[in-house]
């Protein structure tokens, strides 16, 4: 029998499925409730989850084109001007290696192709770069292309909806209130008119945040909040990575349970939309990952921007593992020999590596 005093999770999942937003309240008592009603909790989470997405896992895959040399001071971002992390930084890259990073993509069964810029805003020069590359993507590949680019006007939202970008990443990050806390250089309000720009287009809107950087529940909250009044379509949710030589070096505080909870609240909050386990999954969920896909449908599958993530095989078996099939570009369900064919693939390149090693030297 359920405790009186615990909140009803199903209740709260048919009022998501129903289209009805849940009090405050309710949504503080998903963050702060103990961890003996989480399995409660994720089970109502894939009940709205498993209504829109099925038993579905889309994979994202990553690439850095410029790193580095930002002029903006976001607290987080290794890539800031105030970081004194130690990281790769270039220009551009040239146009064959952005082809080769899509060409792994499709490899991958990679369903979207996100293609990231550092920097405030992309110059001219930079913005036809992107379109061509863009264009060039998509007459390869049936994959789907997201680009982060930063601050956009309209002019360079309409260029990249005319090359046939998809959807278009700009993250809010945090809540109004917390944003001047981490970042001086743009306001939430910047942010936001991007976001507008691109909604008024074909392309889907891309918007999550970064959890972990010291703020309170309310702006977790509060975040979900922004991201379903402006009907943002996909959400990537970040888990502070905290990077030596940034402002937020120091942050800990991170455990697997709360992480799972935040997925839990943003799939109750955001039912139809595309979560994603983005930057800090395998940093902060560690051994709990399988139990990101009950509330989250999709994934990165390789690395981040400045940071390593889990091998593709390690992804492919955990998502096998758990029962869910890979999604296709257009939303379809691979089917679940896919995986394995993956799996397989993967396993034998990693042992073409291991031979191609030189032995090592004898102990003596």
């Amino acid at each position: 029998m359920r405790n009186p005093t615990t909140p009803d999770w199903q209740s709260m999942a048919s009022r998501s499925l129903a289209g009805e937003l849940i009090t405050r309240d309710e949504a503080r008592a998903v963050l702060h409730a103990p961890d003996s009603e989480l399995m409660a909790q994720l089970d109502a989470a894939y009940r709205v989850r498993s209504h829109y997405h099925g038993n579905r896992v889309r994979l994202h895959m990553l690439l850095n084109a410029q790193s580095g040399l930002c002029p903006e001071d976001c607290h987080y971002c290794s890539q800031s001007s105030v970081s004194a992390a130690d990281i790769e930084k270039y220009p551009m890259l040239a146009r064959e290696r952005i082809l080769a990073a899509a060409d792994r993509a499709a490899e991958l069964k990679a369903g979207t192709f996100c293609f990231v810029i550092s920097g405030r805003s992309p110059g001219q020069r930079v913005l036809e770069k992107v379109v061509d590359a863009v264009r060039e993507v998509k007459s390869r590949h049936d994959l789907h292309v997201c680009a982060c680019l930063g601050l956009l006007n309209e002019a360079q939202v309409a260029a990249l909806e005319e090359a046939g970008v998809d959807q278009v990443n700009h993250n809010l990050n945090t809540s109004a209130r917390f944003t001047s806390e981490i970042v001086s250089t743009h306001t939430f309000s910047d942010r936001r008119a991007t976001i507008e720009r691109v909604a008024q287009t074909r392309m889907k809107t891309c918007s999550g945040g970064i959890i972990g950087m010291g703020e309170r529940a309310d702006d977790v909250i509060d975040l979900a909040l922004s991201l379903r009044e402006l009907e943002v379509k996909s959400v990537p949710v970040n888990f502070l990575i905290p990077i030596a030589g940034t402002p937020l070096a120091e942050r800990t505080g991170l455990d697997p349970r709360y992480c799972l909870r935040v997925l839990c609240l943003y799939r109750l909050l955001l039912p139809s939309q595309e979560i994603r386990i983005a930057g800090g999954r395998e940093v902060h969920l560690r051994s709990m990952q399988p139990l990101g896909l009950y509330p989250a449908n999709s994934i990165f599958v390789g690395d981040y921007l400045t940071t390593p993530g889990q091998s593709a095989r390690d992804d492919y078996l955990m998502i096998r593992d758990a029962g869910f099939v890979l999604e296709a570009p257009d939303g379809s369900a691979l089917p679940a020999s896919v995986l394995d064919e993956l799996i397989e693939g993967a396993a034998a390149g990693a042992a073409d590596l291991l031979e191609q090693r030189e032995p090592a030297a004898p102990v003596l």
